[in-house]
């Protein structure tokens, strides 16, 4: 759109901007103030009557980066890194429309800042939430887990503190939340309730320097705290989703508005600023650099390694902040390469694609059978890609943009007069009204109805409370076995292997929901097993009980399901363990893309070393049995931890048969055989 003349030289029509993909308001240029000759008001300074150019084009990168990350798993593994870059637009679009007002107007309409941002988000999350609620309410099962609590936080933008509080992991691949994905918009509408308090302080600073310096060190101190509160060993979901530690990005963004406004000269006569040199001679390749470092870490930077949270995201949001800067440049040629028909379209959209694309991808994974299965699943991802992009054009179209412009108050009003216009109108006002009514009494049924838990998460609880003491129903001396074990047919061992006293395990979530049954087949034994742990996390761990004097002559180590392993790895797992002990390595049985580089780097390192490492084959002895194992056949309920019990056998007759490590048998000690 072409700029209108207008006809005062101080000023210029008011041009408005598409709405940010990532959840930011349409940004209002209002007129310029005239230049003054001697100092000028806070944040004042002479700006060019303009749209932002490119900010739409980076909406659709980031968008189509979460997209692909949650949809089509492992083909972008840092795809996740799309909501920092939302943030950073995020950031800098409404310090920029605050820094605006209180330069023209000298003061910030608080309520209609907020009142503006609710028009924006909220909704566009009713319709998401009353829809997807209905339709979990129809599938059943895992989908309804947690969906008063998920819905407390979609109605309060609290999602991100609540999903903290009850410990629930956004890397989990168990246990999929409907609404999981409503974190970063809690994050956002947090800082718009902060910020435009933080601006009306900040502007009391006259030095543009100390203006940048004080939002400067916010962002700082944000990724110091993400920094300092990663668990190297654990999850990170508390620092990813924290507002204080994830907040970086906004105030890099706001950081990046102030730095434009100085940017920009009070004398179009003056001579060129080194400001200037720098944005007309070095900024560009910057920006195209950036740009191109963003794809890099979309493919190279994963959601599970320490530099992620250690300064990667930090270094994605830097990176975002040159790219918007070399974009809305005049005349910057990224931005007319990021201003495409085609971005545009998607960047404008954005906000309602990201927020249907997780629900509707967790509710045809739930009716999907096979979901995860190589065929099956980029078929699950296209089909969810195309319903997520249908309901967030109609919900663009026919929700966010009249609601928008004309407020709730407004769209009601020119509905009553519609339906009063003809009996046409009328009917279809009262079927609106119904099916409305409906989607609200589903979704209070579901929230009704919900589970506590899913089944793999009983599963796992069960196997963290038998760690606290003896297994229940574990059997002694000559007690028979339950009923539900005769299937296990385990034949005469044919020499001992070593018993439970002599195991150290360390595993994740599938040897936790396994340890009710080891503990029952291989009495004594010690397990280490917590949610999600990574491969990584294990030479650590080993050593330490080394040191301790706590580590025993075989040590089992059942890790690879949330993520892909290496030999190094397996190797500095091996040098921690030393030369007497025996390492047992489990194979992994999950719907996962990197099942099979696990397995295979597995049984490619057990085969280097024969002497020493043995394969506990868990994904082969558990493939007849998979109805043994949750819905999200990963983790096995009681009779599946026999069977792992089984994988285990395996491999210590294994090792029995290579180099003997005690002369007596397990399952004598644990009373007599399934037959």
């Amino acid at each position: 759109m072409t700029p209108q003349t207008s006809p005062s030289p101080s000023t210029s029509p008011t041009r408005t901007l598409p709405p940010h993909p990532g959840h930011q308001p349409r940004l209002t240029v209002r007129p310029t103030v005239t230049v003054r000759p001697s100092g000028h008001p806070p944040f004042a300074g002479r700006t060019a009557r303009r749209r932002y150019a490119g900010l739409d084009g980076l909406r659709a990168f980031a968008v189509a980066a979460v997209l692909v990350y949650h949809l089509f798993p492992g083909i972008l593994p840092g795809g996740f890194i799309g909501v920092d870059i939302f943030f950073v637009v995020s950031g800098f679009l409404i310090t920029s429309l605050l820094m605006r007002e209180r330069s023209g107007t000298g003061r910030i309409d608080l309520r209609g800042f907020w009142v503006r941002r609710a028009r924006r988000l909220v909704p566009a999350i009713v319709v998401l939430v009353l829809v997807c609620s209905a339709a979990a309410l129809a599938v059943g099962g895992d989908v309804l887990v947690g969906l008063p609590r998920q819905i407390l936080g979609a109605a309060t933008f609290s999602a991100n503190w609540l999903s903290i509080g009850a410990d629930s992991s956004y890397f989990a691949q168990d246990a999929p939340e409907l609404y999981r994905n409503l974190w970063s918009l809690a994050v956002e509408e947090q800082f718009y309730l902060v910020w435009p308090l933080v601006i009306l302080a900040v502007a009391l600073l006259r030095p543009w320097w100390a203006r940048l310096a004080v939002v400067s060190a916010v962002a700082v101190a944000s990724a110091v705290a993400m920094f300092a509160l990663y668990p190297p060993d654990g999850d990170p979901t508390r620092v990813y989703f924290g507002s204080d530690t994830h907040s970086f990005g906004l105030a890099i963004g706001a950081a990046l508005a102030i730095l434009i406004a100085r940017s920009r000269p009070l004398d179009l006569d003056a001579g060129e600023t080194a400001m200037q040199t720098f944005v007309r001679r070095w900024l560009p390749p910057l920006g195209v650099l950036s740009l191109a470092a963003l794809v890099a870490a979309c493919v190279l930077l994963p959601d599970d390694a320490a530099f992620t949270y250690r300064g990667g995201l930090v270094l994605v949001s830097v990176f975002s902040a040159i790219a918007i800067w070399a974009a809305v440049v005049p005349g910057a040629r990224l931005g007319r390469i990021l201003d495409a028909r085609p971005l545009q379209a998607v960047g404008a959209r954005s906000y309602g694609l990201y927020l249907w694309h997780w629900p509707v991808f967790v509710l045809v994974c739930a009716i999907v059978p096979d979901e995860h299965d190589p065929v099956m699943a980029p078929i699950v991802g296209v089909g969810a890609l195309a319903i997520a992009s249908a309901a967030a054009f109609l919900s663009y179209r026919w929700v966010e943009q009249p609601i928008r412009r004309h407020g709730m108050r407004g769209v009601l009003a020119a509905g009553r007069r519609r339906m009063r216009a003809s009996r046409a109108a009328r009917a279809g006002g009262v079927s609106v009204v119904a099916v409305a009514a409906v989607l609200s009494v589903a979704t209070v049924a579901a929230m009704v109805v919900a589970p506590a838990a899913t089944g793999a998460q009983r599963f796992i609880e069960r196997g963290s409370a038998s760690l606290g003491g003896p297994a229940a129903g574990q059997q002694r001396g000559g007690a028979s076995v339950p009923h539900d074990r005769q299937h296990l047919r385990i034949p005469p061992d044919p020499q001992p292997v070593a018993t439970g006293t002599d195991i150290s395990a360390f595993g994740d979530s599938v040897m936790l929901a396994s340890a009710p049954a080891l503990q029952e087949r291989f009495p004594g034994i010690r397990i280490d097993a917590v949610v999600s742990r990574q491969l990584s996390a294990a030479p650590a761990l080993v050593r330490s009980a080394a040191e301790a004097g706590e580590l025993r002559p075989v040590v089992l180590v059942g890790l690879g399901t949330n993520g892909s392993i290496s030999a190094d790895t397996l190797g500095d797992l091996l040098d921690a363990i030393g030369p007497s002990r025996k390492l047992v390595l489990v194979t992994v049985q999950a719907p996962r893309s990197w099942t099979e580089g696990v397995n295979s780097t597995i049984a490619g390192f057990a085969a280097a070393h024969p002497k020493q490492v043995a394969v506990a084959p868990w994904r082969e002895v558990i493939a007849g049995h998979l109805d043994l194992l949750a819905d999200d056949q990963i983790h096995p309920g009681h009779r599946g931890g026999l069977v792992y019990a089984v994988a285990l056998r395996d491999a210590l007759l294994q090792l029995a048969r290579n180099s003997p490590v005690r002369v007596a048998n397990p399952w004598d000690t644990a009373g007599p055989r399934p037959q």
